[in-house]
């Protein structure tokens, strides 16, 4: 019964992605305007892999039809600058390879002479497919999360180099252009292509700079923008500001190290205290063995 009902759920989920593979949905007007421009907003740089693409294809429009990646998941990978449909293509190769793998193993038994049952692999084909599924997403929320540390501190940085290029009598757009000029790293090209786009489309640095704050989740690179524009609306001094903001920035993210190093050095008592409790119990063993043996 319990392998009836699975091949039924496998059967109709795959009846499902060949449908909308065949009849794909109509798309919303949000993505028909990504897909003919390359992004909404800000232009995030991205990497697509064509030959994984190719190979998933035919099941791309059902997850996308889904609604995967989420929005978090989305903004995860534009920090990393790896293409939506290129995860998608990883999720579905690793979900086939860990669906197909106990059953190929269940072969290998076979002809050696030693088979498993059948509710085994296929309880082990579902489980290492859900996992394969699931692990593109963990790894991309991972990288992502250092990949935003890696950008506040290109960001501190940045923002000493425009408070030292204004202190020289620049002005706000300059400054912009000439401290993203210097850095030769993932996030100075991410500023110096926002910077670019506001020369090309004619319009003001801050905006550029606020959205790709928001299309790379990073809250500091928004309020930096919004302090820059107080500047170049306004008229304000915001030298001193900016100095403010990137010490505080230094502060926040030595404090984040010293809490990463503390929960590193917690996760180390863990494999100590285990071979402590493992060699206790093979000191004991021999007088436990002797005591029952007694009984």
């Amino acid at each position: 019964m319990t392998a009836a009902v699975l091949f039924g759920l496998g059967a109709g989920l795959g009846l499902w992605l060949v449908l909308t593979w065949a009849i794909p949905p109509q798309a919303m007007l949000q993505s028909r305007f990504a897909d003919s421009t390359g992004t909404i907003g800000v232009a995030v740089a991205v990497i697509e892999n064509s030959w994984a693409i190719a190979l998933a294809r035919p099941l791309l429009p059902g997850l996308r039809a889904l609604g995967l990646p989420g929005r978090r998941l989305a903004r995860d990978l534009r920090t990393m600058g790896r293409g939506a449909d290129t995860h998608l293509a990883t999720k579905i190769m690793l979900a086939c390879a860990g669906l197909l793998t106990p059953f190929l193993v269940q072969g290998v038994l076979a002809v050696l002479g030693g088979p498993l049952g059948f509710e085994v692999p296929l309880v082990l084909a579902l489980v290492s497919a859900a996992a394969g599924f699931i692990a593109p997403d963990l790894e991309v929320r991972g990288k992502a999360t250092r990949a935003r540390a890696q950008f506040r501190a290109a960001l501190s940085a940045f923002l000493d180099l425009v408070w030292i290029t204004l202190a020289g009598g620049s002005g706000v757009e300059a400054a912009l252009l000439a401290a993203a000029d210097v850095g030769r790293d993932g996030a100075f090209a991410q500023l110096r292509r926002a910077l670019d786009n506001a020369s090309l489309t004619r319009t003001a640095p801050w905006t550029t700079l606020q959205r790709l704050g928001e299309d790379l989740d990073i809250a500091e690179l928004a309020e930096l923008a919004a302090s820059i524009s107080l500047a170049g609306t306004e008229g304000a001094k915001v030298r001193a500001s900016l100095a403010a903001k990137a010490a505080a920035l230094r502060t926040h993210l030595v404090a984040d190290a010293e809490a990463e190093a503390q929960a590193a050095t917690e996760r180390m008592a863990l494999p100590v205290t285990l071979l402590f409790l493992g060699f206790l119990g093979f000191i004991a063993y021999p007088a436990v063995t002797q005591v029952l043996n007694g009984l």
